[in-house]
């Protein structure tokens, strides 16, 4: 268990600053003052720079916090295996992945494994990719399922395969047939774009730069739903990975066709964990769950 100087450490770190950390624990600044000095003086490094604007990390104090992250969710994972032993199993997987991803896949998954651990309960944060692998290496997400162009600290790869941006179109599209597209042949289509920090749309943008192109959609939304509802109702086309369409392309009557330009392909699809944690048997076969869906889908996708 941490001790009440590991407890005010980490909230300081968090907030940013003494007196937002005595607001939250409703504890005196002194106090949480006293108990970091402390615990630098037990440490034997500074673990902040103490500026008018507030205390940010220093190096030896980001390496405690991982510490302390890691050690707060193995006593949570140990209190799941101890319930589990006596019977009263209370497992809370917490997830944080991107919205196509949200759209159809990792509910689903949700809904198989709670038909196998009808016990579980989940916490599902939709957001950009690095926010996602960011909250995995802060211990407020179990782990990320997003599409990664870059690598984040503290965080570890557990699963990845390459994720290109297909292009998405309704089945009666007059470039449906086609076996692959380029962005040159897209161009005399209407585009639907999503908003400009999702990794779809920065993939779009570097192989427009890099063909020449100025494409102009004629829809952006940070709304996936929206895209779709319009695509399914025009020729337009929105770019999407195949594994967040999947489950849904036979369905909605839309098709996904591989695009030749190099620069819709630099980005994967990956499974993160934080570095080091021990994970509760939950959380293992969950990711177990996720992986065998994730193969099969690599193995469907149009190349």
């Amino acid at each position: 268990m941490q001790s009440l100087a590991f407890k005010y450490f980490v909230e300081v770190a968090q907030r940013g600053s003494l007196s937002a950390a005595s607001e939250s624990l409703e504890v005196a600044i002194s106090a949480i003052s006293r108990q970091i000095s402390q615990l630098e003086q037990r440490v034997g490094a500074p673990l902040f720079e103490r500026g008018v604007r507030g205390m940010t990390l220093t190096a030896s104090g980001r390496l405690l916090l991982s510490h302390a992250q890691r050690q707060t969710l193995e006593t949570e994972a140990t209190l799941q295996e101890i319930a589990r032993l006596q019977g009263m199993e209370q497992s809370h997987i917490r997830i944080a992945c991107s919205q196509g991803l949200a759209n159809e896949m990792v509910p689903k998954a949700i809904a198989d494994f709670q038909r196998l651990r009808s016990g579980t309960t989940f916490a599902l944060w939709v957001g950009g990719a690095v926010a996602a692998s960011e909250r995995v290496a802060a211990g407020e997400s179990d782990m990320a399922i997003t599409f990664s162009t870059r690598p984040v600290s503290n965080v570890v790869v557990h699963y990845a395969h390459r994720s290109p941006a297909l292009a998405i179109m309704h089945r009666d599209h007059p470039l449906a047939g086609r076996p692959r597209l380029s962005l040159t042949e897209l161009k005399a289509y209407p585009i639907a774009l999503t908003d400009t920090t999702t990794s779809t749309r920065k993939l779009f943008d570097m192989a427009c730069n890099m063909s020449g192109l100025a494409i102009e959609p004629v829809l952006n939304s940070n709304y996936a739903e929206a895209l779709h509802a319009y695509v399914r109702n025009s020729q337009g086309i929105l770019f999407a990975s195949y594994v967040s369409m999947a489950d849904r392309l036979v369905r909605n009557d839309l098709v996904a066709v591989p695009v030749t330009d190099a620069e819709m392909h630099s980005r994967s699809i990956q499974v993160q964990l934080m570095k080091d944690r021990l994970l509760p048997p939950a959380i293992r076969e969950f990711i177990d769950l996720i992986v065998q869906d994730l193969e099969a889908k690599r193995q469907a996708e149009p190349t």
